[in-house]
């Protein structure tokens, strides 16, 4: 079933959404060469708890973590490890869910560690713009079709990568995961249409080969690029409104500014 939510209920996701905004801005000072992947686990689980949110994804069908820390060839999903340290030029993705009050918020953004070389600083940079573009579709009356006809036309058509098709975007409150499904693929015109005060995900995920992925049979979770190619993902908390789409997770309120 797809809730419409009230104003009441998209500004509490907002608010949600500036925690989890607040930490991916702390991630920018600490993500660098040398540090663990479990450095980057702790200091965001201390940041969502320390402002009255609840790391989400602990306990979600028996994850473990705050955060997932996907790293190079991972996809999404992976663990945080203490003995997983970060090298210069490495791409590292981190995802996590914030619960404040029962309102929840949803986001994953790329890092570059240290200096990386032109082919992933491109990948980054059109991973990102792939999200804006999807967000562009996310209006009244448009289709969930839209959003991935106009993803994967600039990833694939326009710039030849991956355009990871087995992980979507999602409905989002009054859980973690709702309808409707969110792909980041298909046919322009089709699919449900979308109403004010629908809250959904959109995060593509961006590999440099294919688009194929294996999810990891020793851990059920970690999941990987199946050429070994690197990937990167953003990924954003959209309201559906009758005033254009509303991003209620975002970092930078000049950015954004026309989606805010």
């Amino acid at each position: 079933m797809i809730t419409i939510k009230s104003q009441r209920e998209i500004e509490g996701m907002k608010k949600s959404g500036e925690i989890i905004a607040g930490m991916h801005k702390g991630l920018r000072e600490l993500i660098k060469p040398g540090i663990s992947t479990w450095e980057i686990e702790e200091f965001s689980r201390n940041y969502i708890e320390s402002h009255g949110g609840r790391a989400a994804q602990i306990g979600f069908e028996g994850f473990k973590y705050a955060t997932t820390v996907s790293v190079n060839n991972e996809v999404a999903h992976a663990f945080p490890r203490k003995k997983l340290f970060l090298k210069d030029g490495d791409l590292v993705k981190v995802d996590t869910v914030v619960d404040l009050d029962g309102y929840y918020s949803d986001s994953a953004w790329s890092y570059a560690v240290g200096n990386v070389s032109k082919e992933v600083q491109r990948l980054i940079e059109v991973t990102k713009k792939a999200l804006y573009i999807g967000i562009d579709q996310a209006q009244v009356g448009n289709r969930i079709g839209d959003i991935g006809a106009a993803i994967d036309k600039y990833v694939t058509e326009e710039n030849g990568y991956g355009n990871v098709r087995e992980y979507i975007g999602h409905g989002i409150q009054p859980t973690m995961h709702e309808e409707p499904a969110v792909p980041h693929y298909g046919k322009e015109g089709h699919g449900l249409r979308l109403k004010a005060g629908m809250t959904i995900t959109i995060e593509p995920m961006v590999n440099l080969g294919g688009w194929k992925v294996n999810t990891s049979t020793d851990d059920g979770w970690t999941v990987t690029t199946d050429d070994g190619s690197w990937s990167a993902q953003y990924e954003h908390v959209v309201a559906i409104t009758n005033d254009g789409p509303k991003i209620l997770t975002s970092q930078d309120s000049e950015f954004d500014a026309k989606y805010l």
